[in-house]
C-alpha cells in the first residue's frame, strides 16, 4: 500500500486498534486491513506489593492507557502527517484473572488484586471441592470468596465484579461486557450457557447465610464471543482515551479479552491439537483440547479460546524476572570493568552460552520465585540458586539452569496433560521477549515439552497485535466465518515461521533437571520459612 493510500485508509478508519495491559508494559498497536502494524505506542509500569497484595495503582491504569494511545497517535502523525480521529474497531485486553470490585457509584472498593497474588488458597480449595472443577487461586471467584471468608467490609457493597480488561471496556463504552476467554478466568464456563448455571447456583447456596444483597451472577459482566460487537466508544470514553478530544465516539468495540486469548490469536493457536506458550513475568501454555480431561487437576485451568473452545491452561506465576535480574548483575559487572554492554548483546551472548552446557545443567539448581508458585505449592517468593560441591559450576551450566527453571513449574503442569491425560499436541507456537534471541528459547521449550516449537515472524507483535486482530475479525469477517478460518486463511496464510524440533539429548537433560527440581522444592520451602524480608515473615 502506498503512502497516499495508507493516509486515506487511516483517515477513513480502515484500521483496527488493540491495547493490551501486560505485566510490565501497556502497548497500543494500530493495524491496517492487511493486519500489518502501522503505528504503536507503549507505557512501562510495574506492579507493587501493597498491604500484602500485588496491585497496580488505579491512576497508573488510566495514565498508561492514555500514554500508550498518545504515543501510537504521535507515531501516526510522524509517519503519515495526519491526526488520528477514528479507527475501524477497537479492542482491549489485559492480564487475566484478578479482582476488581466496584460499588453502585463506580468506586473501586479495594485496590486491584492481580493474578500474582497467592492469598486465596483456602477459597480456591473449598470451591474446587464444592464445584468439582479446578478453581485456581488467580480466578476472580476465588478472590471474591476469599474476601467473604475474611469477612472483608467491602463485600456487601459490591455491585460489579470484573477483570482489568473488562474495567477498561466499561470505562470507554459504559457496557459491562467480557470476552468468553477472559470470562473463563472469572467463573467456570459452560459452552452453551456461558457462566455454568449449576455452579452459579451452588455458589449462591454456599453463601446464602451471609445475607448479601446480591446474587453472584448479577455481579458479573455479560459474556460475548469473538466476532460479536460488545459496545461503542462513548463520548466520555473517547475523551478519556484521547484527552486532546481528536478521537471521535461511535467506534465499535469487540469483547475485551485476557492475555491468554490474545496470545492464542497472535500465534494462530485456536485449532484443536495446537497450543501456544507465552513468556514474560509469568509463563503459561494453552492447549486446545479434543476432549474433556478425565478428572480435576489443581495444576490445570480449564478456560476457553476467544470463540469458546475448551482449553487446558498451565499457568506459572514466575518465569523471566530472575533471569532479568541476573542479566542486570552481569551488566553491572561489565560496566564496572569499563565496558558498555548493549542489552540485546548481553542476552544473546549469555543465552547462547546455555547451548554449550551439559544437557542437565551440570547439577545446578535454581528457583526464580519472585512470588508464590501455585503449581508447586510455594506461597511466597524467594529466588534461590543452589549447588553441591560436585556440581559443574560454569557460565554455560549457570545460564542453562536459569533457562530450564524458568519453565520448571510449567513442565510439571504440562506433564499432567501429556503423560497422565495423553493429550495430543501437534505443535507449540511461542511468543515473548525470551524468544528474541534466535533458537535458544525454542530449544529449551522443545526440550521441556518434547514437542516441535515454532516462532513466527509476527511473534514480536505480541498480545496487543492479537487484540487488534480480534477487533479486525469483528468488522472484517465474511458472514459466519469462524475465527480459526479467518486467522488461517487471511492473517497467517503467508506468515513465515522457524520450527525447532526437540533434541533427544536436550529432552533427556531436562528430564534429569526436573527430577532435581522436584526434589529441591523442600529447599525452596525452607527459604520461605526461614529467610525473612525486611525483618518480616
Amino acid at each position: 500500500m502506498s503512502h497516499v493510500d495508507m493516509k486515506e485508509a487511516i483517515t477513513k478508519g480502515a484500521t483496527s486498534l488493540g491495547i493490551e495491559f501486560g505485566s510490565t508494559r501497556i502497548k497500543a498497536v494500530l493495524i491496517d486491513e492487511r493486519f500489518e502494524t502501522i503505528a504503536s505506542g507503549s507505557y512501562e509500569w510495574e506492579n507493587l506489593l501493597k498491604d500484602g497484595y500485588w496491585t497496580y495503582n488505579q491512576k497508573d491504569i488510566i495514565t498508561g492507557l492514555q500514554t500508550a494511545y498518545r504515543e501510537m497517535k504521535q507515531d501516526v502523525e510522524r509517519k503519515y502527517g495526519i491526526t488520528l480521529r477514528t479507527v475501524g474497531s477497537i479492542g482491549f485486553s489485559a492480564m487475566m484473572h484478578g479482582y476488581m470490585a466496584f460499588d453502585s457509584t463506580g468506586e473501586l472498593l479495594v485496590p486491584f488484586r492481580t493474578w500474582r497474588n497467592a492469598t486465596t488458597g483456602a477459597a480456591a480449595r473449598e470451591l474446587t471441592d464444592l464445584l468439582q472443577f479446578n478453581i485456581p487461586e488467580r480466578w476472580s471467584i476465588a478472590h471474591l470468596y476469599q474476601a467473604i471468608l475474611n469477612e472483608e467490609a467491602h463485600v456487601p457493597r459490591i455491585d460489579y465484579l470484573t477483570t482489568l480488561a473488562g474495567y477498561i471496556h466499561w470505562l470507554l463504552t459504559g457496557n459491562k461486557a467480557i470476552g468468553i476467554g477472559d470470562a473463563s478466568g472469572i467463573f467456570p464456563i459452560d459452552e452453551s450457557t456461558h457462566y455454568h448455571p449449576s455452579m452459579i447456583k451452588q455458589f449462591d447456596e454456599l453463601i446464602a447465610g451471609k445475607g448479601y444483597p446480591w446474587k453472584v451472577e448479577d455481579l458479573l459482566p455479560k459474556v460475548y464471543l469473538a466476532g460479536e460487537q460488545a459496545g461503542e466508544l462513548t463520548e466520555a470514553g473517547a475523551k478519556l482515551l484521547d484527552p486532546s478530544y481528536d478521537l471521535q465516539p461511535g467506534i465499535p468495540l469487540c469483547p475485551p479479552e485476557g492475555d491468554a486469548g490474545t496470545g492464542m490469536v497472535a500465534t494462530n493457536s485456536v485449532r484443536k491439537r495446537t497450543g501456544n506458550i507465552s513468556v514474560g513475568t509469568s509463563v503459561f501454555a494453552m492447549i486446545v483440547l479434543e476432549k474433556e480431561l478425565s478428572k480435576v487437576y489443581p495444576e490445570i485451568d480449564m478456560v476457553t479460546t476467544p470463540d469458546g473452545s475448551p482449553v487446558g491452561m498451565v499457568h506459572a506465576n514466575n518465569c523471566s524476572s530472575d533471569i532479568n535480574a541476573w542479566i542486570g548483575l552481569f551488566r553491572e559487572f561489565s560496566e564496572a570493568m569499563g565496558y558498555e554492554a548493549d542489552n540485546g548483546k548481553l542476552f544473546s551472548v549469555l543465552f547462547n552460552k546455555a547451548l554449550e552446557a551439559d544437557p542437565d545443567g551440570g547439577g545446578l539448581l535454581s528457583y526464580g520465585y519472585y512470588s508464590g508458585e501455585n503449581i508447586t505449592g510455594i506461597d511466597k517468593g524467594r529466588p534461590l540458586f543452589v549447588r553441591s560441591p560436585e556440581s559443574r559450576f560454569n557460565l554455560a551450566n549457570f545460564m542453562r539452569t536459569h533457562l530450564f527453571t524458568a519453565f520448571g513449574a510449567l513442565k510439571i503442569g504440562m506433564d499432567i496433560l501429556t503423560k497422565n491425560e495423553h493429550v495430543a499436541i501437534d505443535s507449540i507456537l511461542a511468543h515473548g521477549g525470551l524468544f528474541k534471541t534466535p533458537v535458544v528459547g525454542q530449544r529449551i521449550v522443545a526440550a521441556a515439552m518434547n514437542v516441535p516449537v515454532s516462532v513466527m515472524s509476527t511473534a514480536g507483535e505480541g498480545g496487543a497485535w492479537g487484540m487488534a486482530l480480534l477487533a479486525s475479525y469483528m468488522t472484517n469477517k465474511d458472514g459466519q466465518e469462524s475465527l480459526d478460518v479467518f486467522l488461517e486463511q487471511k492473517v497467517f496464510n503467508d506468515v513465515e515461521g522457524e520450527v525447532v524440533a526437540p533434541d533427544a539429548s536436550d529432552v533427556k537433560g531436562f528430564e534429569a533437571f526436573i527430577e532435581r527440581y522436584r526434589k529441591g522444592l523442600a529447599i525452596e520451602q525452607a527459604a520461605v520459612d526461614h529467610l525473612v524480608e525486611n525483618g518480616r515473615d
